[in-house]
């Protein structure tokens, strides 16, 4: 855990919560523990060791914090004989408290798994010959292990395979994407260190442009913008005490864990409503990204296996970025380590990942009343509360970023950015399913579908999801001019009823209640999932994507929580067949009403590339918002101080 000055919050060192992250000693002895209880030899492997975390009940019991066993959870895999284990280790008793095989599942790739898969391929006396025909030196080519997903190709079933793409690179420090070598694929079995097949359909040119754009490429940058200093003299306006922070009225822990990335549990606020010794009220006790798919919609041989699976398959938190102050964050900072384990048990620390600040966002509120005389206008200025880190994964850059606001409102937003994948396209051709982006070079359509987990506890973990949409009422006596409209909700009674898509044709939205509390209006108290840009999946139900992302068919689900029910595609989509996850959880249609329900909302982002896209990609910035809805009696921002610099 580090911090980055000028003025960042101070963080005090404090026995480890139950929800804190695992430290780096933590990882080694569970590491330890598990070796010396189950020795798997020189072809064992960690895939993960990270916190097992306790349950609701646990933590909500008295005394929690002192009760509760601090356990790593485990992911192994013994790469001779492709066989995966889990375990949980008890690191206060020093034990191994379970170990289990598991049997046909794959976990996500190891590092050394993507390695070798590029070591393998560059030396393959068929794959050097494809590069050299084609007018690439093997030993220049830049190449990418890139996950294989599953189709019904019986070499490759029951097999950990990765696919092996390749761009020519002319100079060592190119940027490589600009020069695929198109319909050039090494599928290599990782487990048997062996090439499964070569797929060598030469049907268009390398491309001769070139990606770079560092500022030797670029030329002269603009120089024309004076310095903007963004300063807290005071210090920032929030606390830390180790992963808990307290902003305004906003209470919350953070977290990290390398399939999810960042995580944040027991996010409350404190009412002063309520009165001053009162608890914080709850409104959502855990918060993460389940999943995140990028499936391709282009059909060549090259292209039309890419759906990947970047929490799934890759583990999005064990590619976070270290991040520096001025250049990925602006102000005064303060920053969170973050640790993965890497494939030899050992903890890897990813220092300043977490990106914690506080920003100016504009008018909070105001109102100019022009019936009084001279004081009138009234205006209060907006600060955000704001948690972030970024991940690279492959070619993309993924931001991830959490506002907390002064008047009870959440957005989550995520900025996409970084660099398309190419394809390469014969000369003339207009390419139906990609974009034009340079002579020979197109960029194939895809989206990016991020799935995530919202545990909401409104006021406790007894909640009912309502459906509310605008529609207008019908000609006649209570609409006699015709313009008249209502708001209609409907309750999401069980899961298969509550899988649902957003319209914003009619306003769709959802609002989580908690019927046993209400507010001054007698309204129950209430928050709403209000969606922002987003697309369904559009590749056919029964294809390969289609079967294994089939949460991504629709941006809303609704379950019980539930033990083991946290990622939306099943807990092993590497190289699965597809239909776990949601679609298989939701078959039982659970009730719903007066349930400690769990909200699972998809962020759909239909990318057709741009050519101002290329060689970089300008953020894209999408998202969606949870808003308080009648959980205050009215506007909890009143009390925010005028602004004290107004000329």
């Amino acid at each position: 855990m580090t911090t980055t000055h000028p003025a960042p919050a101070p963080i005090a060192a404090a026995i480890p919560h139950p929800l804190d992250p695992l430290t780096p000693d933590e990882i080694r002895a569970a590491a330890r523990i598990i070796r010396e209880a189950r020795p798997l030899g020189d072809s064992g492997r960690f895939v993960t060791i990270e916190l097992r975390e306790p349950s609701k009940e646990a933590l909500a019991a008295p005394s929690a914090n002192g009760a509760i066993p601090r356990e790593a959870f485990a992911i192994l895999l013994d790469r001779d004989s492709n066989t995966t284990y889990e375990a949980v280790a008890d690191l206060g008793a020093q034990t191994l408290r379970s170990w289990s095989e598991r049997p046909g599942i794959q976990p996500y790739f190891l590092f050394e798994e993507f390695g070798d898969a590029v070591t393998i391929t560059r030396n393959h006396p068929e794959w050097r010959a494809a590069a050299e025909r084609r007018g690439a030196d093997p030993d220049n080519v830049h190449l990418e292990s890139q996950p294989a997903g599953l189709y019904d190709n019986p070499d490759e079933e029951g097999k950990r395979i990765l696919r092996v793409i390749a761009y020519r690179q002319p100079k060592k420090d190119d940027a490589p994407w600009a020069q695929p070598i198109e319909g050039l694929v090494c599928l290599v079995d990782v487990q048997r260190r062996e090439v499964v097949r070569l797929v060598d359909e030469e049907n268009a040119p390398i491309p001769k442009g070139s990606g770079n754009y560092d500022l030797d490429a670029v030329g002269p940058v603009r120089s024309d913008l004076k310095p903007l200093d963004i300063v807290q003299p005071e210090g920032v306006s929030f606390t830390m005490n180790g992963y808990e922070l307290a902003w305004q009225r906003w209470r919350m822990r953070v977290g990290f864990t390398p399939r999810e990335g960042l995580v944040l549990y027991q996010i409350a606020y404190q009412d002063p409503a309520q009165g001053q010794e009162a608890a914080p009220r709850s409104v959502c006790y855990r918060a993460s990204l389940g999943e995140l798919v990028v499936p391709y919609g282009s059909t060549g041989p090259g292209q039309y296996w890419r759906n990947f699976f970047d929490s799934g398959e890759a583990g999005i938190g064990r590619f976070a970025n270290s991040l520096e102050l001025g250049c990925d964050c602006l102000g005064s900072i303060t920053y969170l380590d973050a640790v993965w384990t890497n494939d030899q048990g050992e903890p890897v620390t990813v220092g300043n990942a977490i990106c914690i600040h506080e920003e100016d966002f504009g008018v909070l509120w105001k109102h100019n009343d022009i019936f009084q005389d001279g004081n009138g206008s009234a205006v209060r200025r907006s600060r955000r509360f704001v948690i972030s880190y970024f991940a690279t994964v492959g070619n993309y850059d993924y931001g991830f970023y959490w506002y907390f606001y002064q008047d009870g409102s959440i957005e989550v937003e995520i900025k996409l950015t970084g660099v398309v994948l190419t394809q390469g396209v014969p000369d003339g051709a207009q390419p139906q399913t990609a974009t034009l982006i340079d002579q020979n070079l197109s960029a194939p359509n895809h989206q990016h579908l991020f799935c995530f987990r919202l545990d909401l506890d409104v006021d406790g973990p007894v909640n009912t999801v309502h459906e509310i949409h605008s529609e207008p009422l019908p000609a006649g006596p209570e609409n006699p001019h015709g313009n008249a409209f209502c708001s209609v909700a409907t309750p999401l009674t069980s899961e298969q009823g509550a899988i649902r898509d957003a319209d914003p044709a009619c306003a769709r939205y959802w609002k989580v209640i908690n019927p046993a509390r209400t507010n001054a209006a007698g309204l129950p108290t209430g928050y709403a999932l209000i969606p922002g840009e987003t697309v369904a999946m559009m590749a056919a139900p029964d294809s390969s994507p289609g079967r294994r992302a089939g949460f991504a068919r629709h941006q809303l689900w609704v379950t019980p929580n539930a033990e083991g029910e946290r990622y939306p595609a099943g807990d092993y989509p590497n190289l699965h067949p597809g239909g776990d996850g949601l679609p298989r959880w939701t078959q039982a249609d659970r009730p719903l009403e007066n349930q400690d329900v769990v909200l699972w909302y998809t962020v759909g982002v239909n990318h057709i590339v741009r050519p101002e896209e290329w060689p970089v990609s300008p953020v894209h910035r999408t998202g969606f918002a949870l808003k308080p809805w009648a959980f205050f009696d009215r506007n909890p921002a009143l009390d925010v101080a005028p602004p004290s610099h107004c000329h």
